[in-house]
């Protein structure tokens, strides 16, 4: 079993780096803050390749695949611009991955050149309010009309709606007490953001304020048939090559951050003069610092086996939701230390701790909370009775 990383994957490392290293702390600081999306970083990223970097390369993208989009968002949130920085990217890089693998092939060729290029803005739109994580529930309606649809409903939380061109959206086109199966019945769309027959509201939120999430409704919103991603009614089986994606490339994310909070509290607790000795010294300081750096590292491998069971074409349900489970707890952990590391300074916007701890606690909720993983890996991997 070979540890050492791969020479490409390290240059992804580096590249990545020099890109952000022109973007720091305040400038997330100033976006977060004026709720501006980070348009220059965004274009960089873009002009750079890795908005595409799992686009096929026939489609103008690096032909990556999820392992590849890890590290880069990895880093992205390593370099301090946590999520404001990682989730201006990773809807174009996990969202149109059903539509990699299950569009037809005039979709593919109309749209995934112009995610690659940075000039799509697509949306994730999934959640409603009424269902939450329960998604078999979700009640947006999609009815035929000759060779288009109709779709009227609500969802909410949804990324970069307000930005966005396009949503992929989840919808049951077989009402639920009409399918065998609670995963039947469902269909996904690459549908239109920008018109009249969809309302869009930016929600307040406590953190991630760079990046705006959304609350939308379709009211006889108009679908071609043409964008229909696959069969009609297997939409979720689709999905899940949109969430398991995403509960890796979130605990990628969660990494970085992990990252990023230890290493500004390790040079605080180096530099922090206190009784005349650096409270680094102090193994109440230190021994948590140390914890927090073995849970990265453990999670760290979880995500490793995660992104490649995926590109590798495996089952990884199991270890996806591990993986996002892990980061997001070691993530919060180390930022939470090092909030208590700085102390009074850690509520000061300057030192990013803040900041970090904030977009951290999200983690444990979104895309799906620990409880739910929890329930998944009792359920479908211990095989103990369904508890809800």
């Amino acid at each position: 079993m070979d540890f050492e990383e791969a020479a490409e994957h390290t240059a992804i490392r580096e590249a990545v780096r020099d890109v952000c290293k022109a973007y720091g702390p305040e400038y997330w600081r100033e976006h977060d803050d004026k709720h501006e999306f980070p348009w220059e970083f965004y274009a960089d990223m873009a002009k750079a390749g890795w908005v595409g970097v799992a686009i096929p390369e026939e489609y103008g993208g690096g032909g990556g695949g999820i392992t590849e989009a890890s590290i880069v968002l990895e880093e992205v949130a390593a370099s301090g611009g946590a999520m404001n920085a990682a989730s201006a990217l990773h809807i174009s890089i996990f969202g149109m991955n059903p539509v990699v693998k299950h569009g037809s092939p005039a979709m593919k060729e109309k749209y995934l050149p112009r995610v690659a290029s940075g000039d799509l803005h697509v949306a994730f739109g999934i959640t409603e309010p009424d269902a939450g994580t329960d998604t078999t529930s979700i009640t947006t309606r999609a009815v035929r009309d000759g060779d288009d649809y109709i779709v009227n409903g609500q969802k909410v939380w949804t990324t970069k709606a307000h930005l966005s061109e396009k949503v992929l959206l989840l919808t049951r086109t077989t009402p639920l007490d009409q399918v065998k199966r609670r995963t039947d019945g469902m269909t996904l769309f690459l549908a239109d953001l920008k018109v009249p027959e969809v309302d869009i509201r930016l929600i307040p939120k406590i953190g991630r304020n760079a990046v705006g999430s959304c609350e939308t409704r379709y009211v006889n919103l108009r679908v071609k048939g043409e964008d229909r991603v696959g069969e009609e009614g297997k939409g979720f089986t689709y999905i899940l090559d949109g969430l398991n994606p995403e509960r890796i490339l979130i605990a990628a994310e969660a990494l970085g951050i992990g990252k990023a909070a230890l290493r500004k509290a390790v040079e605080y607790a180096n530099e922090r003069v206190v009784f005349g000795r650096p409270i680094g010294k102090n193994q109440g300081i230190a021994f948590p610092l140390a914890e927090a750096h073995m849970r990265l590292a453990a999670a760290d491998l979880a995500i490793r086996q995660a992104s490649w069971r995926y590109d590798n074409g495996l089952p990884c349900g199991e270890h996806a939701n591990t993986a996002k489970f892990l980061a997001a707890d070691a993530a919060f952990f180390a930022a939470d230390r090092a909030m208590q590391t700085l102390g009074g300074f850690s509520y000061a916007n300057e030192y990013d701790v803040g900041r970090y701890w904030k977009e951290s606690r999200l983690m444990k909720i979104a895309p799906v909370s620990q409880e739910m993983v929890l329930n998944f890996i009792s359920e479908h991997v211990l095989r103990l009775p369904r508890s809800y």
